[in-house]
């Protein structure tokens, strides 16, 4: 099922859409009459533009569990000095339940600085994902091939981060080892 576009470009050639498998590579249009390949360089290129997009994605991913764990290191280590500090103090308050850390259960709550960065992490990815799906869509085969290459090296790269679960105890020392 072609479905070619009723633009031209001015070589006189139009963008070839396809809702089934394919393997075009000049004339293609991706996302926008814009992104209309008309050389298999030009091919080649997005082709690279698009690896480089997963793979940078997967970085972009582990950046964010990054933030999300130094800003637990923090709480949690801004916690311990404070009981440390203050412990007979704080025992008797914290029994009496007028001193609290964290939200009401004592776990760790981001504040609004926080949540507004992890906010931007979560949106740029969703962003990023979302536009990758609207390639896939395409069902051209050299994206598609491009993309689960690239999210294998991505992962492979920016991914050793998660082993052993990728979590800290309530002490700061890593869960497993």
């Amino acid at each position: 099922m072609d479905m070619g576009s009723s633009s031209s470009s001015s070589s006189g050639a139009s963008c070839k859409i396809s809702m089934l498998w394919n393997w075009t590579t000049v004339d293609a249009c991706f996302i926008s009459k814009q992104w209309h390949i008309r050389t298999v360089g030009a091919y080649v290129g997005t082709l690279i533009a698009v690896f480089a997009w997963v793979v940078v994605l997967e970085a972009f991913r582990r950046l964010s569990r990054e933030y999300d764990r130094r800003i637990i290191m923090e709480w949690n280590s801004s916690r311990t000095d404070v009981e440390a500090a203050t412990h007979d103090s704080v025992k008797g308050l914290k029994g009496l339940g007028i001193m609290r850390l964290g939200n009401s259960n004592g776990e760790f709550q981001p504040t609004h600085t926080q949540q507004l960065v992890r906010s931007i992490f979560h949106t740029v990815q969703f962003g990023a994902g979302y536009m990758l799906m609207l390639l896939a869509m395409y069902y051209n085969g050299g994206i598609i091939f491009v993309i689960f290459v690239a999210t294998f090296v991505g992962y492979f790269i920016s991914g050793r981060d998660m082993s052993g679960g990728g979590s800290q105890s309530e002490g700061g020392k890593e869960c497993c080892g």
